[in-house]
Parts: C-alpha cells; structure tokens; sequence
C-alpha cells in the first residue's frame, strides 16, 4: 500500500463530513488515507449507514480497496483507484440526505474521463443537512462554471422517516484529472451588493394539501421578508410521499444589476416542519435566517462557506467573505489541507477566507 495520510475522525466538528470530504479528495488525488476515532463524540460512535453508502459509492465509482467498512466501525482505510465515467444507481434505503451523500460524490465526477450519471434514493429533506433545493438553487450556481453541464432532476420528495425521495444528476466534466486544470473562473465573494430578488420552494406532503400547509409557510416567510421591498415569489408544491412531512427553503439574490453567472451572490435557509410545530412557525424560522444572513452583509452565507472550501482549494487562489467562520467550515480545511497541502487563512474578525 501506498502513502497513507492518517487523519483524526474527532477534529474540531467530529463528524460524518470528514470522512465524506477525505473520500471525494482521496479519490481525486489517488491519495490513500486512513480515518480514526470517526464520530468518537457522538452518541452511537462509528460509521452509521449513510456513510457507508458514500464509502461505497465512491468505491464502485474508482474501484477502490476498502477497510473498516462497517457499521459502527470508527476506523476506516480507503485506497482509490481510477475514476471512470458511468451510471451509478444508490439507494440509502433509509431517509439518509442525498446531499449528503452528494457532497463525496461531485468533486470526483467533475474529474471523471466520461459522462457520470447518478440516481440516488434516500431523503431530499431530512434534519442535519442541505435541503435539495438549497442543492439545487444555491450551492450549483458557484460549481457549474466548472463542469460542461450538470443537470438535477428531484423525481421524488423523500421526509424522515422512511426516505423513499429519489434525485438523478448528470454531469459532463470538462477537465480529466487535477493536472489538466488550464482556464478556470476563480471563486471570488467579497460582497453582498444589492437585493435583487427573494425566492424560495415551500413544499409538504399531499396528505397536507387540504391544511394548506406549503401555502402558510409560504405566507408566514413572506410577512417577515417584505420589510426588504424587493420582488418575493416563493413557489409552494405538494408530493406523494411515504413519510409526512412539509418545509420551506429561500434564498436571496444579489447583484449590481443582475446576478453574476460567474461569482452569482445567492444566500440560503431554510427550515423543516415537525409534528406539533405550526406552519406558521416553519414560515418564521426559514424568514428569521435568511434575515440574520442577510443582515450579515456577507455574500457567503454559513453553510455554503463549508461546501465551498474544497472548490477553493481546487480553484484557487480564491476569497469568500462569509456570515459565520463554524466549526463545519474549519474541520473542512482542516481536512482539503491534508490533501492539498497548506493553502488557507482566516481571518476571524473581518470573517474572510483566503486560499493562495
């Protein structure tokens, strides 16, 4: 076996992402490595079933050599091979996030050699990860300069508990391997500029229909967003689920005049409904967020800054200004700067993340 980089499962955060993001750039640089003390601070320690459908996912897709690929096992050793271009179909047969799951998979097909298809089955709406839309409305938009095309399709909504939501996207890379990177748009996000637009996806199952409760959620976030005097359209849809369930995700939309295709400013929240919580207060919530987002005068909003760090690093030189440095953000780093080597500052008081 080659090299092995030895990475802490317990930094900073001490979660899933560490082994998510070590598995997308393990399997980018052809870097073996080995994980220990995965969720050593959690409740019930160790891999859980959504982590080994990333492990194996990203196993099929460079026929790696895998160790310690059990349910909570809390070392694991992945050695990658070659990527290649190919439909892959994954199932989490829980309400596992797709996001989640997303977030090892899309570096490495943006390097493949061919065309990757993906069909994944699991939760498009669930606790503890990004809602399928901010997927789809505010994290895409900063990655699409980098591929030929990417294209998502949500073919079925999926709540806790049962999952059962289905998503397929398609990717056409534009670059074969790291050392074919030539023109590039770099990241840069340093300013907010001004409120263009608010929107947003207010959904819930269709058991929920006659309660109207996409529509109230919608209506409660509206009340509080209005105070910005800027065009609002959030749009409310109902699906046929297995599991009850109901949410709203918004997102904010900046610019001089217009978003910019290249470094587009587009902040996001979002909030999920729960048996005894009212629509009303779902509505509220995702409002009350976006608010503190954009009040922070930051065009980089909290959750993305951690989705971001792995194409900074990529991409560089690259500068965000964010809302929150989290710890999600710095165990993100902490973990690109293994692969990649030394290549990020922060700058804490003025909230701006640097990688030269």
């Amino acid at each position: 076996m080659s090299d092995v980089l030895e990475i802490d499962g317990n930094y900073l955060e001490g979660g899933g992402q560490i082994v998510r993001t070590a598995l997308a750039l393990s399997v980018l640089t052809k870097q073996s490595f080995k994980v220990t003390n995965i969720r050593k601070g959690r409740e019930k320690p160790g891999l859980k079933a959504q982590h080994l459908e990333c492990i194996n996912s990203l196993k099929k897709l460079c026929n790696a050599n895998v160790s310690g690929a059990e349910i909570g096992s809390t070392e694991l050793i992945f050695e990658p091979g070659e990527i290649k271009g190919r439909s892959l179909n994954i199932d989490i047969k829980t309400a596992g996030s797709i996001t989640l799951l997303l977030q090892s998979l899309v570096i490495p097909c943006f390097f493949a050699k061919n065309s990757i298809k993906l069909n994944i089955k699991g939760g498009t709406n669930v606790a503890w990860s990004m809602p399928i839309e901010y997927l789809e409305y505010v994290m895409i938009p900063q990655i699409k300069k980098y591929c030929e095309k990417i294209d998502l399709r949500v073919l079925k909504r999926g709540y806790y508990p049962a999952g059962g939501g289905e998503v397929e996207l398609r990717i056409k890379p534009i670059y074969d391997s790291l050392q074919n990177i030539n023109d590039y748009k770099k990241i840069e996000l340093i300013e907010q500029n001004r409120l263009i637009a608010i929107k947003g996806v207010s959904h819930a199952s269709k058991n929920l229909e006659k309660s109207q409760v996409a529509e109230r959620q919608a209506s409660s976030a509206k009340q509080l967003l209005a105070k910005f005097n800027c065009p609002i359209n959030i749009r409310t849809e109902y699906s046929n689920t297995i599991s009850t369930g109901s949410g709203i995700t918004l997102f904010a939309l900046f610019g001089k005049e217009e978003v910019d295709e290249f470094n587009p400013v587009i902040i996001g929240a979002d909030a999920l409904g729960e048996r005894g919580k009212s629509s009303d207060i779902v509505g509220k919530e995702a409002a009350e967020k976006l608010i503190s987002e954009i009040s922070s005068e930051s065009p980089v909003d909290e959750h993305l800054a951690d989705n971001l760090i792995p194409w900074m690093a990529l991409f560089r030189p690259a500068r965000i200004k964010v809302s929150k440095i989290s710890n999600h953000t710095l165990t993100n780093i902490y973990i690109v700067e293994k692969f990649l080597g030394k290549c990020f500052t922060v700058d804490e008081k003025e909230r701006i993340i640097n990688c030269n």
